[in-house]
This record gives C-alpha cells, structure tokens and sequence, in this order.
C-alpha cells in the first residue's frame, strides 16, 4: 500500500508491502507497536526504539511529540492523493494551533506572553512529567493570544496550555 505523507511540510513517498518498507524509494527497517490504552506509539528504526506520543488532529491528520518536539503529520493514501492531485485540492493551509500538554504534568515555566511573536519550533512552555522536564514548541509562526495556566499549575494530558493567533501582515521576519 502507497501512502504520501507529510511532516511539518516535508513530503515522503512511504510504501508498506510483502517486500518490507520503503520510504522515497529506499528501504527502511521498520516497526511501529501501540502501547494498548496509551496514545503512546513505539517506533523501532534500526534496531531502535523511539517512544511518540500521537494525537489525531482531524482525517488523516495528526500530531505527534517526539523527544520534547511537536511534529504535525498528515497522511493520505494513493487514491485521495490522485483525487485531490486531479481536483487541485489540497489540505487547507495549516494556522497556528494551540500548545497543548503531551501528558498529565506541572508547568515548570511559561516562555511567552500574550503578544508575543513566535517562529516555528520555539519554545512556549516547559512541563514537567514523569520527573522530567519537557519543552513545549509552537509548531507554527503565530502571535500568542492567551495562556490559560500559570506556572506551578498541574495540567492534564491534551488540556490547552497556550492558544496562537496568526500573525499579522508586515510581522514575518525576513
């Protein structure tokens, strides 16, 4: 089965069959296992285990943290590619969304303010969970537009942390 997947805006031909995995053409030794009642996935690339957390964020759609980062994924098979490769539809263009916690934590520290510009991959917000601590980055360019935690505050797991607006015109960084 072909898939066409994108990650934050890079594109990967991904190909699953009898003859094993191949991503852009290229074989790739892979597994990925769910750990039953968690949204917790295990990657295993080479021999290596890569614990992601995996959210869906609409059809075909999904969010993923892996290693303290936030990725936004979306995934499609060969027949709604050629539809919407034949229709020139696409996904709508993907705004800021807002930081949520990956898992049930304590707010360590806040690193915005309401007004704030931010570039994507910065970070927002450090939670600390399971004794560690974890950088929250925004997955888009925004404006922060509310916080709804102060620091020391316990969060549960997907619970809003901070809400992202879209900047405004002649704000973008050159």
């Amino acid at each position: 089965m072909r898939y066409f997947v994108s990650v934050d805006g890079h594109d990967y031909e991904i190909d699953l069959g009898p003859d094993g995995a191949f991503v852009n053409g290229e074989p790739v030794a892979a597994d990925l296992a769910h750990v039953e009642g968690t949204s917790l996935r295990s990657l295993i690339l080479d021999g290596r285990s890569h614990p992601i957390l995996v959210r869906r964020a609409g059809s075909g759609a999904w969010d993923l943290h892996l290693r303290g980062r936030r990725y936004h994924a979306e995934a499609v098979d060969e027949r709604t590619h050629a539809i919407r490769a034949m229709t020139g539809a696409a996904a709508g263009p993907v705004g800021p969304r807002p930081v949520r916690a990956p898992m049930p934590g304590l707010v360590v520290k806040i690193e915005v303010s309401v007004g704030d510009t931010v570039a994507p991959g910065q970070g927002v917000a450090i939670v600390e969970a399971m004794k560690m601590e974890n950088e929250l980055k925004a997955d888009s360019a925004g404006v922060v537009t509310r916080i709804h935690v102060e620091e020391g505050e316990a969060v549960e797991k997907d619970q809003v942390l901070i809400e992202m607006g879209p900047e405004a015109p002649g704000e973008a960084e050159d």
